[in-house]
């Protein structure tokens, strides 16, 4: 794919950029660590070590609730055809017990301090608890990459605080981290399908269960993860994740674009973003899409850079690497990515979630604390994150209000993409606890499923192509 985008004298250009890039993060960086010892790099592998190649821990846990994981790629049930949504390749698993505001206390040691607050605010909240099945395996060429860049990759942050890396590629940086930095670092690395074309509607649901459910179409390009990406012909710095989403309905603001160009590490660039408003029928820069900026179509109940469980820069926060948890997390949600299901059956007339649907497993999950910066500001003053351990996706985060005090509960429910061999979200759930109202986003069921065949010129992410596609 990098070939169609470049010809020999853009890669000698590139080199030199590179070049250049290097010596201005050396100048940068007030801090750096150093590459993954022998030792243990010894710990990781396929199969007959310690750890998996993205740093998890291979052995189930002693109570035998937890399996070991095994190199198999999870198989599309029979039915299965590309294109469809992705049928559930576990129809006979049910509820091994229920977490319910009778005995949610038994469980608080499995549980966030997010989920927790939500058995106490409702008594009718309830989560049910299935089989545990770590599917998040990937594809060859992931691991392998990742066993290479535990050997290679160096982390570093700069005066300014923003966190990069370098010699690394494709899947995670820092499969063994040595600190929330690094760990944080391979969220961001994290292997992502490269192209999709899918539907991101958004409901901002208010206290008695009403919404508008605004309709919205997004196609992105990821190149991090494409399989011909070496160290020395991808440079994190430059451009790497494109993004165009067009609003469709309703009426009010349909015709709104929102195009933004992201490197994969914020150390030398900063996301460059465009808006397209079809009633001034007006291009203009959106610097604002960043950072704590209320996220669009969100009502004001989430901020830009809770998009995929965290986006943007990461330069106003300080990451603390808090070790592993077993935590009650979303997974495996094939009954909410269902086609057949509408969104009045995911959206409860109670206003939240309807957990019928919903998958709750109990995995081992790296915990972050991100805690505001001295002399930044931000909505948050701390977040906790959540990261799977087998894919170091974002499970669940825990927002704190200026205060201090617990205020929102991301939930990110994930499948694994089994016909294309990656992880993504199929609902994206945030709990507002003071406004007592619930974000959903990616509530694709009535339209189409992910399309993962979409290939694009790369001047369609460019802000020349805004307006002729955003006209209603």
């Amino acid at each position: 794919m990098l070939s169609c985008w470049s010809n020999a004298r853009d890669v000698s250009k590139s080199k030199s950029f590179r070049v250049t890039v290097a010596a201005l993060t050396m100048t940068l960086a007030a801090s750096s660590y150093a590459v993954t010892s022998g030792k243990d790099i010894s710990r990781l592998g396929l199969k007959g070590t310690e750890l998996t190649p993205s740093g998890a821990t291979r052995a189930g846990n002693a109570e035998g609730t937890i399996p070991e994981w095994k190199n198999i790629a999870l198989e599309a049930p029979r039915g299965f055809k590309e294109g469809m949504f992705h049928l559930d390749p576990f129809p006979a698993d049910r509820p091994l017990f229920t977490i319910s505001g009778s005995n949610y206390q038994q469980h608080v040691d499995k549980l966030s301090v997010g989920q927790v607050k939500m058995f106490e605010m409702h008594p009718d909240y309830y989560m049910d608890v299935y089989k545990t099945r770590r599917t998040a395996v990937f594809k060859p060429y992931i691991y392998k990459a990742a066993l290479e860049n535990a050997r290679t990759a160096e982390s570093f942050k700069t005066k300014e605080g923003r966190l990069g890396f370098r010699n690394a590629v494709i899947a995670w940086a820092f499969p063994i981290p040595k600190n929330g930095e690094e760990a944080f670092l391979n969220q961001v690395t994290r292997p992502v399908q490269p192209w999709v074309d899918s539907w991101d509607n958004a409901a901002a649901v208010t206290t008695r269960g009403k919404y508008e459910l605004s309709k919205i179409s997004v196609q992105q390009h990821w190149r991090w993860s494409e399989p011909g990406n070496t160290v020395e012909n991808f440079d994190p710095a430059v451009d790497s994740m494109f993004y165009f989403q067009t609003i469709k309905s309703p009426a009010s603001v349909a015709g709104q674009v929102v195009v933004a160009n992201d490197p994969v590490h914020f150390v030398e660039k900063f996301r460059s973003a465009w808006v397209y408003n079809p009633g001034q029928r007006r291009v203009k820069r959106a610097p604002q899409i960043v950072h704590d900026n209320p996220m669009p179509a969100s009502d004001g109940l989430a901020t830009t850079d809770q998009k995929f469980g965290f986006n943007g820069p990461k330069d106003r926060f300080n990451y603390k690497l808090l070790g592993k948890r077993e935590i009650y997390i979303p997974y495996n949600a094939y009954k909410l990515h269902s086609g057949d299901l509408v969104a009045k059956d995911i959206i409860a007339t109670n206003g939240r979630l309807n957990q019928r649907h919903a998958r709750y497993e109990l995995h081992r999950v790296w915990v972050v604390e991100a805690s505001l910066r001295d002399g930044y500001k931000h909505d948050y003053s701390k977040r906790v994150f959540y990261l799977d351990e087998d894919s170091w996706w974002i499970s669940l985060m825990d927002g704190y209000d200026r205060k201090g005090d617990i205020w929102r509960l991301q939930e990110i429910h994930s499948v694994m993409w089994y016909d294309v061999g990656f992880i993504g979200s199929t609902l994206e759930i945030q709990y507002d606890m003071k406004a007592n109202r619930m974000l959903a986003l990616n509530l694709d069921n009535e339209d189409d499923a992910p399309d993962f065949s979409v290939r694009l010129r790369k001047s369609y992410f460019t802000p020349s192509s805004i307006r002729r596609r955003g006209i209603r």
